[in-house]
């Protein structure tokens, strides 16, 4: 006796993904993507600039559990000791050891055999245009991407100077408007600016680990005594200056190409570096990205 026919499960939802540059905020496009998947939204295509590029390029090769898990464990030293300074070229980190460890975490992959499509979006410094890179090894992208002018060395890719992608195109929708997909979704983490909540309460340090802190703190500006004002130090102010221009040229490519959902990331949420922040900043993406799924209202997707 027939059970009769078995309807098929309804399509999922394709969307065009466009992760936006930010420092240690871009954090927040791994919860972003988190409940996106969990909504029941099927990602098809990625477009990132700088740390958009970074966690864009491991989720399309299906490692950005292994990521989250790792970057949510360090700590501010292990932050600090992936950092690779040096006193001569152009940049004051090499940038090697980060990719390295990157490397080690998620296997070396070219772009080619991502399971989907993936642009890392990087400047051409000399010839001052963007670029999209769309095949070859992903971390050789991914780096150029994220080469911050001044603090990273650039990445020289086939004979072109590259660095960060987010100082011409810090929300990369452009690239994404050659794939099919039913809907663009952009996460962006140049939102308007929040009250801060009140710092997390500190344990008390060793003698040892209060010397380098107070190192630490005096290197980005944060030394100084509460009751007195304070000048930012060189890579907060540099901070704040990036998050400027990103956030007025986000503004001008938005208005050019609106996407169908926009997903904002307060730019104050935490600074340029504080990678070491991660679980929050996950948890703020899920949580800003489950907000604009609530309030909207997505048109039914015709069969195909």
């Amino acid at each position: 006796m027939s059970d009769g026919p078995v309807s098929a499960a309804p399509a999922r939802p394709r969307i065009a993904l466009a992760l936006g540059s930010g420092g240690a905020k871009g954090l927040a496009h791994i919860g972003a993507i988190e409940a996106l998947e969990a909504a029941g939204f099927a990602i098809v295509a990625v477009a990132g600039s700088s740390m958009g590029a970074l966690v864009g390029g491991i989720h399309a090769a299906g490692r950005l559990d292994v990521y989250r898990d790792w970057a949510t464990s360090l700590a501010k030293m292990d932050v600090l000791r992936l950092v690779d300074w040096t006193l001569s070229g152009p940049g004051l980190i090499k940038g090697e050891r980060i990719i390295g460890a990157l490397r080690e975490l998620v296997g070396e992959v070219d772009i080619e055999q991502l399971a989907i499509p993936f642009t890392a979006v990087a400047t051409d410094i000399e010839r001052q245009r963007e670029v999209w890179i769309s095949s070859g090894p992903l971390f050789e992208a991914i780096r150029a991407s994220i080469a911050i002018p001044t603090l990273f060395h650039p990445q020289i890719l086939n004979g072109r100077r590259l660095v960060d992608g987010g100082l011409l195109n810090p929300v990369p929708v452009t690239p994404l408007l050659r794939e099919r997909f039913d809907y663009l979704v952009v996460v962006s983490v140049d939102g308007p600016a929040e009250a801060a909540p009140a710092p997390p309460e500190v344990p008390p340090r060793g003698p040892y680990r209060q010397k380098i802190a107070a190192l630490v703190e005096q290197l980005l500006g944060r030394g100084a005594a509460p009751a007195v004002p304070r000048e930012p130090g060189w890579m907060e102010l540099m901070g704040q200056a990036l998050d400027l221009m990103q956030a007025n040229l986000a503004h001008l490519r938005l208005a050019a190409y609106r996407p169908d959902l926009l997903i904002e990331i307060p730019r104050n949420a935490c600074a340029i570096y504080e990678f070491y922040r991660a679980e929050e900043m996950i948890a703020l993406g899920r949580e800003r990205a489950e907000r604009a799924l609530a309030t909207w209202r997505v048109e039914p997707v015709p069969p195909p």
